[in-house]
């Protein structure tokens, strides 16, 4: 099944790339991503919320966890993504994970 591909105004040909994964550990809750989101996918949250037995920290020394503030970015509603990758570009510790998707049947 091929992805789902875009037109610009322009008449170039444009793949978008959604969101599929958001990394809690190295997300440092400054809601960036949010306010740049054409759509309704994120929510910031508690991170007292969070259930840290699930997740897989990061050893590198390179997330934030310890010293973030007390709010973390959530994905609210995957599903209404349009794949522009903005909240990726203005990210300051990737934390977002993007592919191609197939289109609907």
């Amino acid at each position: 099944m091929s992805n789902i591909i875009g037109i610009t105004r322009g008449g170039a040909a444009w793949i978008p790339a959604f969101v599929t994964d958001l990394n809690q550990t190295r997300c440092i809750g400054c809601g960036r991503c949010f306010k740049v989101c054409p759509r309704d996918v994120f929510e910031l949250i508690d991170r007292d919320d969070l259930d840290l037995d699930e997740m897989e920290l990061d050893d590198s020394g390179d997330d934030d966890f310890d010293e973030a503030p007390g709010m973390v970015m959530s994905l609210k509603n995957l599903l209404d993504c349009i794949g522009c990758q903005a909240c990726s570009r203005v990210c300051p510790k990737k934390c977002l994970s993007h592919e191609p998707q197939p289109a609907a049947a």
